[in-house]
Parts: C-alpha cells; structure tokens; sequence
C-alpha cells in the first residue's frame, strides 16, 4: 500500500538577520583574539548562507525579547532551564500554527500526530497540544521523536507510512519545529563557532495518507528507507545538554567523512531499488553546510539543477535541523520544474555519525502535470 504526502508546509519565526549581521555581532561580543576574528569572518562568509530567522530579537533588535542580550548590551549566559522556557512557548505556538495550516478545513479527518523536535522538552508535549488545538478526540494516537537531530524528519515520516500500511484509512500529521538559536554559545571553542554559523529556527509539517492524489493534486509518494551509520564518526557529530543550553559538537571534518561514505551508500540504496545515479531526476539533500552540500554533491555525480532546491534552503534559511528537509523538498515542488514520475533522492545526516536517505517520486492526480514516460520504480517489497 503506498503512501502519500498530500501537502507540505513551512513556517519561520517573525525575526531574521542576514549573515553579515550575525558575524559582526559575533565579532563584537566573543572574538578577543585576531585568529578567531578570522576563523569567524572565513565561518560566515563561507557558509553559503544569507540570511537566518530566529524566535529571538538579540541579533536585529526586532521582533522577540532578547535573551542573551543584558540591559546594559553585555552578552549574558541563560541557563537552559531559561532556554527551555522559551522553547516551551514559541515551539507551541509554531507547532499549531503548522498544524492548522496543514488541516485547514480537514481537521477532523486527522487520526494520527508525529511531532519532532531536538531543541527542547515540555509535558505535556507538542503532540498533546496539536490534538487539542485541532479539536480532535483524546484518543487520537500522537507519537513525539526527539532529541535525534537532523535526519529525524525522515523517522516521522517512515511511522506515518508504517501507519499507513497498517491501516489504509490514516491520516498522519507530521510535524517539526527546531529552534536551533536558543542554543547559541559565546565561547571561541571552535564546535561552538561552526554551530553558531549554521544553525536557525524552523519549523515544517506534512500531510500523509494512503489515498492516491486527487484530480489536479500533486503529491509525493514515499517508496523506501534506508538508515546507515558511519560510526567512524561517531565522535564527530554529538548533541548533548549543559547546564547553559544545549551544545553542538560538530567537527570540521564531517563533510570529508560523509564524502567518502557516500559513493559507496548510494550504490547500496540505489541498487535495492534497480536504479542507478541517472536515473535520479533530483536530489533532496539536507543543507548541514555549503561544504556537506560540496561533498555530497562531488561523491554523487550530481548535476547543478538537481541539487538547487537544497543551497536555496541552505541561502535563505540556514540549518534549522530536523525541520530542513521539509522546506527543500517544498522548494523543490515549488520550483515547478519536476514532472510526474520523477524520481527524488532525499537525505539527511545526524549524530552518530547517522545517514538517512528516502527514494520518492513525483504523482499527479488528473490533469495536474504533464505526462512524462518513464518507467516506474519497482513495488517495495
């Protein structure tokens, strides 16, 4: 039984600050030395990045309170119970925005929620509060996947086919919302400048059901999963709680480590599936930096065109985590170049060192695009 996401939607956090702003902030308020001044300025400016959102108004002066920001313009060092406080309240808010945005009159049809998150913690959870801002009955099934990073979308979104498959009449909501920036470090150890260069808020949801796309939808299908680890870089990629926020580690040689992964993972997934690198019209690819980006696009052979939906995300937003993928995918179809039947290629790497990779293809219901022949992917088994 295959399953379906139906619609795609993103959200992002009222505040932005283009990058420039960041590393003059940064510099203004951590580097001392002249050598962080220049790891800082070599981070920004090459990072493929523009311009980021927050739920916080430190770095622009605009929309949300500051919180590392004192009255007297000092930077302050919030606890993470102080952090958290605010997660609580603006990840709340972005996940019922998400999910009536998703719903929109078809709320009721919803029997299932997958909320995801790795950016904070409440409990009640977000999963209880999308049921109840709905309206739906208490015993709506809800699940929250937390704490996994950057690939854990694709965790979501293989429990709503899971569900799917075991029952044809489901209608999986599945949302994340990361908000990254809560976790900022002012020190000049260098995880913490490479996270503090990446990193954003975001928030995306999708729609996923069993039923084949309507007259004049478009739809995604969802074939197969594939998890792969590369524990060699276990140490390379951690995410872990401080008494003062969460902390990144994120070494600089991951993209060199997932280059040299990559080629051999692609052939194993692609060749599960009788497919080869050509016969992958385009590449959802998580933007965990310019140089993943590089790497991955070296290792695979990928052509410009097929990879642009990623930098895009990556240039306008940043990393926002598990949420990112979501809003590639989305630009991806919003772009207008796909057509039916083409296959995507997603992927997404988190600690561990964890690869997750998703085989989709375009479907249309009547009408919606038009036809391209190309022979179908073979049945899942």
């Amino acid at each position: 039984m295959p399953a379906f996401v139906h619609r795609i939607e993103t959200a992002l956090p009222e505040a932005s600050y283009s990058q420039e702003r960041a590393l003059e902030f940064m510099q203004e308020h951590v580097a001392t030395r002249p050598a962080v001044r220049r790891m800082l300025r070599s981070l920004y400016r090459n990072s493929g990045i523009e311009r980021r959102h927050s739920v916080m108004g430190d770095w622009d002066g605009g929309a949300g309170d500051p919180l590392f920001l004192g009255p007297d313009g000092a930077i302050a060092s919030p606890g993470t119970g102080a952090r958290n406080a605010v997660y609580a309240l603006e990840a709340r808010r972005l996940f019922e925005e998400l999910a009536h945005r998703l719903t929109a009159d078809e709320a009721r049809s919803v029997t299932h929620v997958i909320t995801i998150s790795c950016t904070g913690f409440f409990a009640p959870g977000p999963d209880y509060h999308v049921v109840r801002a709905l309206g739906l009955p208490g015993s709506t099934e809800r699940y929250h996947i937390g704490f996994m990073g950057c690939y854990a979308a694709f965790q979501g979104l293989k429990l709503a086919r899971t569900i799917c498959d075991a029952d044809p009449t489901a209608v999986v909501l599945v949302l994340s919302v990361e908000l990254c920036t809560l976790h900022m470090q002012f020190s000049e150890d260098t995880d913490d400048l490479i996270a503090g260069a990446i990193f954003a808020d975001g928030a995306s949801g999708a729609l996923v059901s069993a039923r084949p796309p309507a007259e004049g939808e478009v739809a995604l299908e969802l074939h197969s999963f594939r998890s792969e680890l590369a524990p060699e870089g276990e140490d390379a990629m951690a995410w872990t709680i401080g008494d003062q926020g969460f902390r990144m580690k994120l070494s600089t040689y991951v993209p060199e480590l997932l280059g040299s992964t990559m080629g051999p993972l692609l052939d194993r997934v692609l060749g599960e599936a009788g497919l080869d690198r050509d016969r992958i019209d385009w590449w959802a690819v998580h933007p965990g930096g310019r140089a993943i980006l590089d790497r991955v696009q070296e290792a695979g052979t990928i052509p410009d065109h097929a990879l642009a939906a990623s930098r895009e995300i990556l240039r306008r937003c940043g990393n926002m985590s598990s949420a990112t993928i979501l809003f590639v995918l989305d630009e991806l179809l919003r772009r207008g170049s796909a057509q039916a039947d083409d296959r995507i290629l997603a992927m997404a790497f988190g600690p561990g060192l964890t690869i997750e990779t998703g085989l989709l293809s375009l479907r249309k219901g009547p009408s919606a695009l038009p036809e391209r022949v190309a022979p179908t992917l073979p049945e899942r088994g």
